[in-house]
């Protein structure tokens, strides 16, 4: 399998009628195909839902642009931008529907799972920097749209388009893709909280990429182990400058067909970078979110909902940004100099050598 078309999503497991596929980590930590031969048939069916490559078919309608911020205090600091998805799902709940979203477990797993109440919400929100699990919810998607509930999912586009062919285009099904960087190992990720672990002496019991208590947008980093809470600024977080130097992305990512402002989803949501250029006033270090609303579901969620946001219309060039334009560049022989030394030496140690090379 060429990795730079596996988006790694498992919609091609979930899919499989005859659990043919499962899931296989690599040596970087992403997680792949593998298929027995003995128990597949040919039927195909995991071609059909492969979200890579393929499309749905036309864009429904040209998209139109937003900045938001939520009214309610409480869900922008909350949340890692200006806390549009809790404002959405909270409307999707109150309908009787259901949201599915990445939530990170107490072992720093992070899975899609779904929720019914607002104190499940709480566990989708706020970013997470590592590649989520999907394929363990997807029955999960298609049991609560065959009774007929609204469901929301929202993750990444390579996700969301996976779980729009898995569910054959619902009516009952919305989509929010979010403005994504690329998906960085799992495997990593897992490897980084160890060494926390040791750091700190204790066990971990949590991570936040994105805390907003500097009031600087949300660039802290906080754990907690065994009860005690460290935080320090983001750039200086091992896992996240080895992210950001676009070292641990998946091969897939530097490929993404995503890219753009024109997708096959019903809203995108992210943040709004650049909000101190085209609304200064609106730049108080808490955070604004993008929308752009893309179908006729799409855009009679978002109406729903704009009582409960403060909002404003603009251009697509005001909210450009480069992940909506192409994806994420691949940083040479670094990337896998750099995995490579994970294997044998921790984080910081392969960090600092990396940047010895700068």
């Amino acid at each position: 399998m060429d990795q730079r078309e596996c988006c790694g999503c498992g919609i091609c497991a979930a899919a499989c009628p005859h659990g043919a596929v499962r899931m296989a980590v690599d040596w970087e930590g992403f997680a792949y195909p593998r298929v027995d031969p003995h128990a597949c048939t040919g039927c195909g069916r995991c071609r059909e839902v492969c979200p890579v490559g393929r499309s749905n078919g036309a864009i429904e309608r040209p998209p139109r642009c937003f900045g938001a911020q939520a009214k309610s205090e409480r869900d922008r600091t909350g949340s890692s931008s200006g806390g549009v998805f809790p404002v959405l799902a909270r409307e999707i709940l109150d309908e009787g529907g259901v949201v599915f979203g990445a939530a990170m477990g107490p072992d720093g797993t992070v899975r899609h799972q779904e929720a019914r109440t607002p104190e499940e919400l709480e566990l989708l929100r706020k970013t997470k920097y590592v590649q989520s699990e999907l394929s363990g919810c997807c029955r999960q998607v298609l049991e609560r749209l065959r009774e007929g509930r609204t469901v929301l999912f929202t993750g990444t586009p390579c996700q969301c388009q996976a779980v729009k062919k898995y569910a054959g285009g619902a009516e009952n099904l919305l989509l929010a893709d979010l403005v994504c960087y690329g998906v960085p190992s799992p495997g990593i990720w897992r490897k980084y909280i160890k060494e926390l672990e040791k750091q700190y002496h204790g066990n971990f019991e949590g991570f936040a990429f994105r805390d907003k208590r500097a009031g600087d947008n949300g660039h802290t980093a906080a754990v907690c182990i065994s009860g005690m809470e460290y935080a320090w600024p983001l750039e200086q977080d091992q896992f996240c400058e080895a992210y950001f130097r676009n070292y641990i992305l998946r091969p897939s990512c530097f490929s993404c067909q995503f890219c753009s402002v024109e997708r096959e989803s019903d809203l995108t949501i992210g943040d709004f970078w650049g909000i101190e250029r085209v609304r200064p006033e609106w730049d108080d270090g808490m955070g604004t979110s993008l929308v752009v609303v893309h179908s006729e579901k799409g855009a009679e969620l978002w109406a729903s909902v704009k009582e409960r946001v403060r909002y404003f219309e603009c251009r697509e060039e005001d909210l450009m940004q480069p992940r909506l334009q192409s994806p994420t560049p691949h940083p040479g022989r670094r990337r896998a100099l750099f995995l490579g030394l994970c294997r044998i030496l921790p984080l910081n140690t392969a960090m600092r050598i990396l940047r010895k090379l700068d």
